[in-house]
């Protein structure tokens, strides 16, 4: 009787699907994909939608689900951390100090004296007059509303009737001195009215550029050549008038600083609040005070007359034509 022979063992580079087939291991299937066993006394039921308890964190099936269905070995852990959790978030308005849109203070009538802005008292503002009163006080017939300055208001009517008054006075004393002086001087030539026609202001322009001062630095293309002169009336001045150009990237502000300077002008404007004591460019043409901030390109040309004012206040419109 024959012996079996043995079977060779399988070169490097054959595969036997025999022995792949008894070595693999099988594949590990994922326990939540068929579902889990109800951890109830006596159940055991396969569940493929369990339910995991909060408090003791076992799963059971739909029967067990509840605390009491199982059971449950830490019944109301879950109730009692969710508890816990809302009282230890800060309730709405902690550390915050409710503030009343009024501050605590006297209501704004004289004749009343109830503390406003309290917890228990809030007060009403008025914006007409831009107060703050009671409740009793708080329709603007009942604190006459009609007769009370507003607080913080601009200067009423009056007030700037007096300031533009103020600057007409100044400038018609500025042309009554010029015209005094020319009759007693008779040698002295004064600013004569501009010329009308484009060839004459070309050639004033160009007899002005002449004479006239400033940074030699300065591009051509960039200057303003201007005719300054100072008010004899509220400024004094130890040379009256002069001829001179700006960059036409400059402000008023800074023109009139070099000016004071030139005609050597007592300029305290950043030492003084007092709009007396201030100094202001009046622009002759424009018939108008040009303000600090204005551009010098923008609001003059060559050949232009500006005079200095002192105490004249901002912005005074049409001071020729009135």
């Amino acid at each position: 009787m024959p012996f079996d022979t043995p079977t060779p063992p399988p070169s490097a580079g054959e595969t036997s699907y025999v022995n792949m087939t008894q070595v693999a291991e099988r594949p590990q299937l994922d326990a939540s994909l068929i579902g889990s066993h109800c951890e109830a006394d006596y159940c055991n039921l396969l569940d493929f939608l369990p339910f995991l308890c909060q408090s003791c964190t076992k799963t059971f099936c739909l029967d067990h689900r509840t605390e009491s269905a199982h059971k449950c070995a830490h019944a109301g852990a879950w109730a009692e951390r969710k508890r816990q959790a809302q009282l230890a978030k800060p309730s709405y308005g902690a550390g915050r100090q409710m503030q009343s849109l009024v501050a605590e203070k006297d209501c704004a009538s004289p004749s009343c004296k109830t503390r406003i802005g309290t917890s228990l008292v809030q007060g009403v503002h008025c914006d007409k007059c831009n107060r703050d009163y009671c409740l009793k006080h708080r329709f603007e017939d009942d604190h006459d509303c009609k007769n009370l300055e507003p607080i913080g208001a601009r200067p009423a009517a009056a007030v700037v009737n007096k300031a533009f008054n103020t600057a007409f006075s100044n400038f018609k004393a500025w042309t009554k001195t010029n015209k005094e002086k020319a009759a007693k001087a008779a040698g002295r030539a004064l600013p004569k009215a501009k010329p009308t026609s484009a060839s004459q202001r070309i050639v004033a322009v160009n007899d002005l550029k002449k004479t006239a001062k400033g940074d030699d630095k300065l591009a051509a293309e960039k200057r303003v050549y201007l005719y300054v002169e100072a008010e004899a009336a509220t400024t004094t001045a130890k040379l009256p008038k002069g001829k001179f150009f700006y960059s036409k990237d400059w402000v008023i502000g800074r023109v009139l600083d070099a000016a004071a300077k030139s005609l050597q002008i007592e300029n305290v404007n950043n030492q003084s609040n007092k709009e007396e004591d201030k100094l202001r460019v009046f622009h002759v043409e424009g018939g108008r005070v040009l303000e600090y901030n204005e551009k010098v390109g923008a609001a003059l040309t060559s050949g232009n007359t500006v005079v200095l004012l002192r105490g004249v206040g901002p912005s005074t419109p049409d001071l020729i034509e009135l």
